[in-house]
């Protein structure tokens, strides 16, 4: 067959020239289109096979370290929140512990298709990505999963492949491991502010109560302030924050009556929560001499350091009284010290001179520790002078002179220089019949639910029952027997209130008041209240700068007012605080 000539050829291309373009196209759109589709096609397969290879592949990391440190909470007899110890305030609850309205109020204010989504957000996801590649504003509002796997798994950075990176953990996440487990992660280490890493340090720092007692209007609270943590934590101090903040509160309890998570009528009785006051006030920073001395003794009954009791989540029971211990930091903060006219925080007088106030409570045959004040400002001064300072005697260990001591206090008498906490602890003997009993601050520790350690008094016998009793009778003729403290405490003993046998069950209150020097050059002044429930006492001391650098020596204390006076005074103080103003009544037992 002939060949077209090279002029043929030319022919017609000219002629397909002259056919319009329109025309040429609808002539071979189909084949235009089954070479698009098969394209797409391909382009979908390979980014299904892309998918599912990296979803193979990818595994999901365990959380760091950070993440899951827990830090060690103190709390008192009654197990009112006193503080922590540890790197980061958490402390991991299981989901149990959550109340099931506050886990729904969560979700309301996070990610209402949590229980039913795949784990992603795609709208979320595609937000995302439209921002990273136009250069946008940071995007929002991933799930509850994927919030989880970003705060916990990931690093914080802002990039793509991180972000698909998430996703695809999160998919896993939901498909390997349950609501619960996932929803319980996130509560245990989503941010709340107030330095609270996961909700039972939230419910703690915002409202003084663990995560199980949260009430539906403080979970709903929570729940709000996840959204923004460093603007909310303010609530309840800034009128500002707390009314946005009460707006917020309300939109999530709406969305949990409309879901049925609560019902119509908790919806109308919800009321707006107090919290607890942000900053914390000058009394929080009081109770670190509590802990410092509570975390030592517990350290040493788990045998740990206290580097791995700060970092192992436990929960240690002291058995302080805590609302007695902020009424006491009030009362010496009020405290009159001398012409200053400054109260007893450190405060300084002529040349230098600083005043300190110690002041200690013991349970007599128990050795429970009940008040603990060792300062006024933490910050200023870590040294606690309740259980380290060395005070002079003088004549407060007086009444012990004409008697045989045994066992831990057989060294008293030799001791010039005893802490307040030793001093205590002597006098507590007193009370309890000659029954000596170790000063303790821990009556249990827990982890993860269990106990782990659990106090029993150590006592042993230091004074018979004849010498407790003249011990006692030398420190009525110094002070009142059976006084109420309401009556000035500068009366004549009372001889025939005296009881003719020594009787724990019917000893009277003592009031005795002592100290090294006298008139005005006194320096040191301890006075002591005590009866059979418990034992009192305050201590006065002062000291000025020495000669040589950051040293010090004692020193005179202030004579105006008269500091037996002020050490009256204040004992009577917190006597009537510990008793309930009935003289003759202790506090209640170091609690569980």
């Amino acid at each position: 067959m002939k060949r077209p000539s090279g002029s043929h050829r030319a022919r017609v291309r000219a002629q397909l020239r002259r056919i319009p373009l329109r025309l040429r196209l609808r002539r071979t759109r189909g084949r235009l289109l089954r070479r698009l589709l098969l394209a797409l096609l391909a382009l979908i397969a390979t980014l299904c096979t892309a998918a599912v290879v990296a979803y193979r592949l990818t595994d999901i990391p365990d959380p760091h370290p950070e993440t899951v440190t827990q830090s060690t909470v103190f709390v008192d007899d009654k197990g009112s929140y006193l503080g922590r110890r540890g790197p980061v305030d958490r402390q991991e609850v299981p989901l149990s512990q959550v109340p099931r309205y506050v886990q729904d109020a969560v979700i309301a204010a996070e990610n209402r298709s949590f229980r039913t989504d795949d784990g992603v957000s795609p709208r979320a996801i595609a937000r995302a990505v439209l921002a990273s590649l136009t250069g946008g504003e940071r995007q929002g509002g991933s799930t509850i999963t994927q919030q989880y796997v970003k705060n916990a798994l990931l690093t914080p950075e802002q990039s793509l492949s991180r972000k698909a990176r998430e996703a695809l953990i999160a998919i896993k996440l939901d498909r390997t491991r349950s609501k619960d487990d996932i929803l319980a992660g996130y509560l245990n280490t989503v941010y709340f502010g107030r330095g609270s890493a996961g909700i039972q340090a939230a419910s703690r720092n915002y409202f003084g109560v663990d995560t199980r007692n949260l009430t539906v209007s403080q979970g709903a609270a929570l729940a709000s302030i996840v959204n923004i943590p460093s603007y909310y934590e303010k609530a309840g101090s800034d009128p500002k924050v707390t009314a946005t903040l009460k707006s917020r509160w309300a939109w999530v309890l709406d969305a949990m009556a409309t879901s049925g998570a609560i019902t119509a009528k908790q919806r109308a009785d919800a009321t707006f929560p107090a919290f607890r006051f942000y900053p914390p006030g000058t009394t929080e920073g009081q109770r670190q001499y509590m802990i410092d001395v509570a975390a030592k003794e517990a350290a040493d009954r788990l045998g740990i350091t206290e580097d791995q009791l700060a970092r192992g989540g436990y929960t240690v029971h002291t058995t302080f009284d805590l609302a007695l211990q902020d009424a006491t930091t009030e009362a010496v903060k009020n405290l009159k010290t001398g012409k200053s006219g400054k109260g007893s925080k450190g405060s300084k007088g002529s040349k230098g001179t600083t005043l300190h106030t110690a002041v200690v409570a013991i349970k007599p045959g128990d050795g429970a520790v009940r008040l603990l004040y060792g300062g006024s400002d933490y910050a200023r001064q870590p040294f606690n002078d309740a259980v380290g300072g060395a005070v002079e005697a003088g004549e407060a260990l007086a009444p012990f002179g004409k008697v045989r001591l045994d066992g831990p206090l057989t060294e008293l008498r030799k001791t010039a220089a005893p802490t307040p906490l030793q001093l205590a602890s002597a006098y507590a003997t007193v009370a309890a019949n000659g029954l000596y009993a170790t000063p303790y601050t821990i009556t249990k520790i827990t982890r993860d639910g269990r106990q782990v350690y659990t106090a029993h008094p150590d006592t042993r016998r230091a004074l018979d029952e004849k010498e407790a009793f003249m011990v006692g009778i030398q420190m009525s003729k110094a002070g009142t027997p059976d006084q109420t403290l309401d009556q000035a405490p500068d009366k004549a003993p009372d001889k025939e209130a005296i009881p003719s046998t020594p009787t724990a069950q019917k000893a009277p209150q003592t009031f005795f008041t002592a100290g090294a020097g006298g008139g005005i050059t006194r320096r040191t002044l301890w006075s002591t209240t005590q009866n059979p429930q418990l034992t009192l006492t305050v201590a006065l001391f002062a000291d000025r700068p020495g000669e040589k650098k950051n040293t010090t020596v004692p020193a005179q204390l202030p004579n105006d007012p008269a500091p037996v006076e002020s050490a009256e005074e204040t004992a009577a103080q917190i006597w009537r605080l510990a008793t309930g103003g009935t003289g003759q009544e202790g506090t209640q037992d170091g609690g569980e």
